[in-house]
């Protein structure tokens, strides 16, 4: 089943999806992040969609402004493919390979929860940038509260998937993990999920022999395709994902967790640190981007102008005087 949330005539709403883009609203549902708390898993959601099919469809998906398909609780983004570590790598900080410490666990960082676009919103460029990239992946969305899972009971626990565009400020990225933190504000003004969240039954004929999902992705900017891979080339299973994120407390209906970024032009960084140049150029405003996923849909966001940068002061040197 495909979940959508959308605005129509100035009212919230939550609906299943038919094939042909007819909206069948859940009645008094606004919010999918709610009913995933309420449900508890993929029954109940399921449950609760099925009951949507016996009530007048509503308008067609052509008619509605979407939204993001749920407000996240929060975002966990891993980083699980390789080639886009390799390239992104040389590119922001100008070393090369992968460290050996990357092979180690899934490594992740919470990002934004607060600012996620729907699939066609427009993008501001982040204050102060003047070097954004889109990042092509995957999310997964949890359905049931878990601690310390394996990965097979982390499987009970992914309701669903959905489109990420895990939008990056690659000048402020670079400027700020010099600190040795972050990202932060180099990601931090916004991510697009949508079209839909796909349940995960939908998905499972997409599963391969090692428990991957093996998904088209592709990259275009400006109708021009820049990228293309698959998400079986993850490194680990978003199973193996969940289980190190519940490691030592909770995951929570409404969690995101992304894939991280696809390789082979998944992000313009990977290409800037392959090719050493900007080459795509940095994204700039009347850019689109559409990023599509086999099986989940597109998502295609136009980059708007953003705010100026309210002026800081820059950090003082104290004296460091003792009382």
């Amino acid at each position: 089943m495909r979940f959508a949330a959308y605005e129509h005539q100035h009212l919230r709403h939550v609906a299943v999806v038919e094939d042909d883009g007819t909206l069948f609203p859940l009645p008094d549902v606004t919010s999918l992040a709610t009913l995933l708390r309420e449900t508890e898993g993929l029954a109940g959601l399921l449950a609760a969609g099925a009951a949507s099919l016996d009530v007048p469809p509503g308008p067609h998906v052509s008619e509605v402004r979407l939204l993001p398909p749920l407000e996240p609780v929060s975002v966990r983004d891993f980083v699980t493919f390789e080639e886009h570590v390799e390239g992104v790598r040389r590119s922001v900080d100008g070393v090369a390979g992968v460290p050996e410490q990357w092979y180690a666990a899934p490594t992740f960082y919470f990002t934004n929860p607060h600012a996620v676009f729907g699939p066609h919103d427009d993008i501001p460029v982040p204050p102060g940038s003047t070097v954004l990239d889109y990042e092509l992946e995957v999310a997964a969305v949890i359905g049931r509260e878990g601690r310390d899972l394996t990965p097979s009971q982390a499987r009970e626990h992914i309701i669903g998937y959905t489109v990420f565009n895990d939008w990056s400020a690659r000048d402020l990225q670079s400027a700020e993990m010099k600190v040795g933190l972050g990202p932060c504000k180099g990601k931090d003004t916004a991510s697009t999920l949508g079209p839909y969240l796909v349940t995960a039954d939908e998905l499972e004929p997409y599963r391969d022999t090692d428990g991957f999902l093996r998904l088209a992705l592709t990259a275009e900017v400006n109708g021009e395709t820049i990228g293309k891979d698959l998400l079986s080339n993850m490194s680990w299973t978003f199973e193996e994902m969940v289980s190190y994120a519940s490691r030592g407390t909770r995951v929570v209906p409404g969690d995101v967790l992304g894939s991280g970024t696809c390789g082979n032009g998944g992000c313009l960084a990977e290409l800037w640190g392959l090719r050493g140049e900007q080459t795509p150029p940095p994204l700039k405003p009347g850019d689109t981007v559409t990023l599509t996923v086999e099986g989940i849909g597109s998502v295609s966001n136009t980059i708007a102008p953003g705010a100026e940068p309210v002026p800081l002061p820059a950090g003082r040197r104290r004296t460091r005087e003792r009382p």
